[in-house]
């Protein structure tokens, strides 16, 4: 995990995409169901607090998926439960504008990442387009925590987190990377180190939280690790999260690259992955 400065997009496109997400997740629940979370969505849309499942626990978060829109039939069977639209809301007004404007310059700043670490593994700068991620997939997931409450009558918050369980529940990216853009007035996100311990990694205005996950620990033979982190979040203030997911081609058959096999022994440390059915493995498990 590390901070990304100087990416390129503006520090006022960050906020205004903040203070968009901040507003929906006022606005009365029967405003907010009108773009509820559907199969017939492809499972875009909105998700009411507790509705998401982590390890088997709801969280206590509220949030709008959003995934690359596929064409019917255009991955077969395997992309047939990911077809469908993006829902957006009309309120508040130039909502969908700016969050697709938001996600394009996510995407190329993405794959610019991706060509530097291509680099440092000694490979082309390219060796993540193509077959790998030249069509590359994304997942936006727009995504609000509630703050600690006095009315709870606990010292810590039942939101740590983001669930409703007691015990802390700790988690890694599917993809190559993410991009987090969070309230930087919060600290509420941490990382496990090399050590075990946990430790925060306070907001940096202006910057990204990046985030390399599995995908890209498989391509790269484990020299690239998948950072495990959570959110606890002890404010009182609501706490909003707008993570971005660069991911390869949907039908895309993930394995070790030949260069960075040569420097971890010669031989495959992780087994091959179909990107598609890992991440429709987890939307099917992922909501109650």
């Amino acid at each position: 995990m590390a901070e990304q400065k100087g990416h390129g997009i503006p520090d006022s496109l960050l906020k205004e995409v903040r203070e968009l997400t901040c507003k929906f997740f006022r606005l009365p629940y029967e405003e907010k169901i009108k773009i509820k979370m559907t199969p017939d969505a492809g499972y875009r849309g909105y998700q009411r607090i507790g509705e998401n499942i982590t390890k088997g626990v709801p969280d206590i978060h509220e949030a709008i998926d959003c995934y690359k829109e596929l064409k019917p039939g255009e991955h077969g069977d395997l992309g047939k439960t990911m077809e469908g639209c993006n829902q957006w809301p009309l309120d508040p007004p130039k909502f969908k504008q700016i969050m697709e404007d938001y996600i394009k310059l996510c995407t190329d700043l993405s794959r610019n990442i991706m060509r530097g670490i291509a680099l440092a593994l000694g490979g082309s700068p390219y060796e993540f387009e193509g077959d790998r991620a030249g069509n590359a997939f994304w997942v936006t997931r727009i995504i609000g925590y509630p703050g600690k409450s006095c009315k709870n009558g606990l010292e810590k918050p039942i939101n740590d987190v983001g669930c409703l369980s007691r015990s802390p529940k700790e988690v890694k990216m599917a993809g190559l990377l993410t991009l987090v853009n969070q309230d930087d007035d919060i600290t509420a996100l941490q990382v496990r180190n090399l050590s075990g311990e946990w430790i925060s990694a306070p907001p940096v205005p202006g910057a990204f939280v990046c985030n390399i996950g599995d995908m890209l620990k498989i391509y790269s033979n484990g020299l690239y690790e998948s950072t495990l982190h959570r959110v606890i979040n002890n404010s009182t203030k609501y706490r909003v999260s707008v993570a971005y997911f660069y991911e390869t081609n949907f039908d895309t058959a993930v394995e070790p690259l030949d260069i960075c096999k040569e420097k971890t022994g010669g031989a495959k440390i992780f087994k091959r992955a179909v990107y598609g059915e890992h991440l429709v493995s987890k939307v099917l498990t992922n909501f109650i």
